[in-house]
């Protein structure tokens, strides 16, 4: 027994079969994506092609000649995957995800030589393969890697990391939150609001030059139009009226916005406020972190749980809800589970533990079962409830370790020596210190 355990032990240890996991999870899930049912990449395929198509073939550019849903940026990885011809874009998306991916590995790695992440790569596999095909086949694949690099670039390189976490914001909007809790949380923040403003500015110069206008900021308006989604977690009450016969709850599809959503008595109240409760409970998130800062914590205890406040926050209170994003989740808890390994911060066990749940949850609804679920099945309504209570559950577990941080004395302590052990912290002299 205790030679397979050493084995088992040396075997989860080894980059080799890690890097082959991660392969091959990749692999997977490509194929799920180009071959299996409920097709997972429907948006890929034939709503980000027609765009490239209409940009390439009728010089007629989304962001710039129309208003679009997604920040202008966006457009750059939809084109990319045009490379090898419209009759591979969904494999050239796919190569796109896995190369970025790659690097983020390698990174979350260290680069083959960081032997106390590896339990965390193996968490990120896991995840991948959990949330299934969703996760490499929407924007979200690209801006996810690009965060992690972001995040794990921060304590060497906080201009650089703040620059890629903004050229991930232009490409979809959720970035800013990690943004957010850096500015809030490190001694970086002028070095941070810099970079990210730099960036912006580039990206509307560029934008405008092109003849935008004010399309550049469309993005903005067309998601306050939209209504409640089927995988909101607030549409969630009128999921179980439409099951009852209730309210004159029902799904339908909306032609304008390409999803299917939920109506009935209240919806259209509901889908006003969620905009104003959600930006309300950034605010206090934010706020709860400056007083984390004021009272002395340090940037490794109050960090990883502000940002995951704040991404959790983007998802409960959504009126949008879409599955994939799930996959932003892993960001903030790969920064949670690195922190930890070094020492530092608090234990992100048992987030960790919920995002994997949320991400199982998801593709036992999406896509194979995404019909069923529109059917109103009580066992996949089932299934959403208790993924989107899930999310409340974890919300709740990062306010908390946001307000119990303390003063960390140890760290102030160590912080006369600037490179005490920045070789293990992930978040190194740099950003120690008080707001």
């Amino acid at each position: 027994m205790v030679s397979l355990t050493r084995l088992g032990a040396a075997v989860a240890g080894s980059q080799v079969v890690l890097w082959a996991a991660f392969v091959i999870v990749h692999l997977w899930l490509g194929t799920l994506n180009l071959t299996g049912p409920g097709l997972p990449m429907g948006d890929v395929t034939y709503t980000y092609k027609f765009w490239t198509d209409q940009a390439l073939f009728s010089d007629y550019w989304v962001g710039v000649d129309s208003v679009w849903v997604y920040p202008i940026v966006a457009i750059l990885p939809m084109l990319a995957s045009m490379a090898l011809g419209p009759e591979l874009y969904g494999n050239t998306w796919l190569s796109i995800v896995f190369v970025l991916n790659a690097v983020a590995f390698a990174m979350l790695t260290g680069w083959g030589f960081s032997r106390e992440r590896i339990a965390v790569a193996w968490w990120w596999v896991a995840f991948l393969f959990l949330l299934g095909p969703i996760s490499l086949a929407r924007i979200d694949s690209i801006t996810v890697p690009l965060a992690i690099i972001g995040v794990l670039l921060l304590a060497k390189r906080p201009g650089a990391a703040a620059v890629i976490l903004a050229i991930a914001t232009w490409i979809k909007v959720w970035p800013a939150a990690l943004l957010a809790a850096i500015v809030v949380a490190t001694r970086e923040r002028l070095t941070v609001i810099w970079a990210a403003f730099a960036v912006s500015v580039g990206v509307i110069i560029i934008a405008l030059a092109y003849g935008a206008g004010l399309n550049v900021f469309s993005f903005f308006t067309q998601q306050t139009g939209r209504g409640l989604q089927v995988e909101a977690p607030i549409a969630t009450v009128w999921l179980w009226l439409a099951k009852a016969g209730l309210a004159d709850a029902h799904v339908v599809y909306s032609q304008e916005i390409l999803t299917y959503q939920i109506e009935g008595q209240g919806v259209d109240v509901a889908s006003q406020l969620m905009t104003p409760i959600m930006a309300i409970a950034a605010l206090v998130v934010l706020g709860l972190g400056v007083l984390a800062v004021r009272r002395g914590a340090s940037s490794a205890q109050v960090l990883p749980p502000l940002a995951l406040a704040l991404v959790v926050a983007l998802l409960v209170f959504n009126k949008v809800g879409s599955p994939q994003f799930v996959s932003w989740l892993a960001v903030p808890v790969i920064l949670g589970l690195v922190t930890a390994a070094a020492g530092r911060g608090v234990q992100f066990h048992i987030p960790a533990v919920l995002v994997l749940g949320i991400g199982g949850l998801t593709q036992a609804f999406y896509p194979v079962l995404y019909a069923n679920l529109l059917g109103l099945d009580t066992v996949l309504v089932i299934i959403i409830t208790v993924r989107n209570l899930l999310y409340l559950v974890l919300l709740a577990w990062a306010v908390s370790a946001i307000w119990n941080s303390t003063p960390d004395d140890d760290v102030a302590d160590e912080g006369n020596d600037a490179d005490a052990d920045d070789s293990l912290w992930p978040f190194g002299s740099a950003t120690r210190g008080k707001l």
